[in-house]
């Protein structure tokens, strides 16, 4: 969708016209629907800075203040809205100091398109001032990568850029642009959309007696399992999936990636799978009939003993990478192509049906779970406050309407378990690369997507320091973005590992911070410190209904473990409640 906001001369721009090549690069952003760029300028890249300047109206920049810090803000604005989240840098560090957001970005399928800036072209492979090989470091961490040393390549190499990024299964591309081909006049020819590609398909073509089998599969089930990964959310194939469910009748869980495909409050809906997922549907990985697998992986974190894993059950997998299908776990049924068109061909072949007895099995984990577990994680009455309960405010005072960004850690694994999401993407998180200083920053991408709903971000004391320098992004442009810190005063995952697998030794993770509170003053961000229970749910209202970024920091239990886990080189059958079966 185009930029409502292209520029006034468009008229003229259609026809060939000879524009520099930064101006190129910005006319095609407007042209690919690009309304928010992400970037800190430098040398290498002052063309394109200067280029912006005349685009101020169509184009909004946000100056962030370190360049991992714009890779994952483009990340949050891509995974909020659906589209290609953009980031500019300059060459050498700044190109570098994108690695880990792209590197993050491709372990979860998020769309970026990546300019750098780089050394005039006759310099290159001198070692000149801020020069780096841009392709060589960044090819294990892209989709694709190219360096453009010709203005007159630009328009082609720019749209290509994007269609690569945002097809088939989606990823990070990055553009290396020497500065003489920043600066160098080139014929435009006006936009021209990239609709294909010799050699590349990304979309593969449904298997009609591939799925006519899956549709067997699930007619004759008496234990039919759906676990739903991001590829639905990529997909934008919310409703499919729903209709899927709905007419099959089959229980429902999700990956930490899939969650918000459907409301967690959906009555098909069972939790989350995974080493901190919940227990029934865990547990009943290894009882199901039919795995239907729509969208997801079969990452580590998911299934646990691979040998061990779903070996009783037919497994079904619909996935739009054919390099993911017998990767991890053998599919009995794989059904290539875009869930979007794959699940009506499924639904129209489907008797709708019921699995009461199937679902009591579900109840019945969940009884046992909520018992001995979430009740009293989310409703203590003495002790430190826990993570839970912060989470159990946060959902009876939105009530399912929000955007949640987590960090990695702990509390990324409460938030997952305990919140409630009425829509879709609304959960936004580092998945794969697991990167702490991924939320700050990322919740100010996804703030710049037009929603009614707040964002929250949600992190540790460890993360909040990581990327703590986008406080200054939150100061200059004032997106609203609510940060919540659950501080236990130590790296609490990597704790709780060394407190189960490694007899307590706790080396480095008690973990010393600043005053929260007072470094967000520094940055003119109002704020708040809560330990006391009583006090907690008001400061949550507080900090939902300030007009503005505000950040809480709730002091949280200091050697709290979440529960259930599936301890690492287990089966998913040996998913545990608390440490008494470690």
């Amino acid at each position: 969708m185009e930029n409502p906001n292209l520029t006034r001369d468009k008229n003229r721009r259609s026809a060939e016209t000879e524009l520099s090549g930064s101006r190129i690069i910005l006319e095609t952003f407007l042209h690919e629907g690009v309304k928010t760029v992400f970037g800190y300028p430098g040398g290498a890249i002052i063309p394109i800075y200067d280029a912006l300047y005349d685009y101020k109206e169509s184009l909004e920049h946000i100056l962030v203040r370190h360049e991992q810090g714009a890779v994952h803000a483009a990340q949050g604005y891509a995974r909020a809205s659906g589209e290609v989240g953009v980031a500019l840098a300059t060459s050498g560090p700044g190109a570098t100091n994108l690695v880990t957001g792209l590197a993050d970005a491709m372990l979860d399928s998020t769309p970026l398109v990546c300019i750098t800036g780089q050394v005039y072209d006759h310099l290159l492979g001198t070692d000149a001032f801020q020069e780096i090989d841009v392709m060589n470091i960044t090819t294990p961490v892209t989709k694709w990568n190219y360096q453009v040393t010709d203005a007159e390549d630009l328009a082609q190499v720019l749209t290509k850029a994007f269609y690569i990024a945002r097809s088939g299964r989606p990823g990070p591309v990055v553009i290396d642009v020497t500065k003489n081909a920043q600066i160098q006049k080139a014929l435009y020819k006006g936009y021209e959309p990239c609709t294909s590609l010799r050699s590349y398909h990304p979309n593969p073509l449904p298997q009609i007696n591939n799925i006519d089998r899956a549709a067997n599969l699930i007619n004759q089930s008496e234990r039919p399992f759906v676990i739903v990964g991001q590829g639905v959310l990529l997909g934008k194939a919310e409703k499919e999936f729903l209709e899927f469910i709905e007419k099959s009748g089959v229980p429902v869980a999700w990956t930490i990636m899939g969650m918000s495909a459907i409301p967690t409050d959906h009555p098909q809906a069972v939790g989350m799978v995974g080493m901190h997922g919940n227990y029934g549907p865990n547990l009943l990985t290894n009882e199901c009939d039919v795995l239907i697998a729509v969208g997801m992986r079969f990452d580590d974190r998911v299934t646990g003993r691979l040998d061990q894993y779903a070996t009783q059950a037919k497994v079904i997998h619909f996935d739009i990478d054919k390099a993911e299908i017998n990767k991890n776990v053998k599919a009995d049924v794989p059904v290539l192509g875009n869930c979007k068109e794959t699940l009506p061909l499924l639904t129209a072949r489907l008797n709708s049906r019921k699995h009461d007895n199937w679902y009591q099995r579900f109840h019945d984990c969940f009884e046992i779970e909520h018992t001995s577990l979430i009740y009293p994680e989310l409703n203590p009455s003495e002790g430190a406050v826990t993570m839970a309960e912060v989470i159990r405010c946060l959902n009876e005072l939105t009530k399912g309407e929000v955007v949640m960004v987590t960090d990695v850690g702990q509390h990324q694994m409460v938030a997952c378990r305990y919140a409630q999401l009425n829509h879709s993407k609304s959960n936004i998180t580092s998945g794969g690369l697991g990167t702490m200083g991924f939320c700050l920053p990322a919740a100010i991408g996804a703030a710049y997507v037009q929603s009614d709903r707040p964002v929250v971000a949600i992190m540790g004391d460890g993360g909040a320091q990581m990327n703590i320098q986008e406080l200054g992004t939150l100061m200059q442009y004032k997106p609203d973005v609510k940060i919540l810190i659950l501080n236990n005063s130590f790296l609490g995952m990597v704790r709780q590992w060394q407190e189960m697998f490694h007899e307590e030794r706790y080396s480095f993770v008690d973990i010393q911070s600043p005053d929260f509170v007072q470094v967000a003053k520094g940055y003119g961000i109002p704020g708040k410190k809560v330990s006391e229970r009583e006090n907690l749910k008001d400061a949550v209202h507080e900090m939902l209904t300030h007009k503005g970024a505000y950040l809480l920091e709730v002091m949280v239990e200091k050697e709290h473990n979440v529960f259930p886990m599936v301890p690492q080189g287990k089966s998913v059958a040996e998913i545990v409640l608390n440490n008494d079966k470690i």
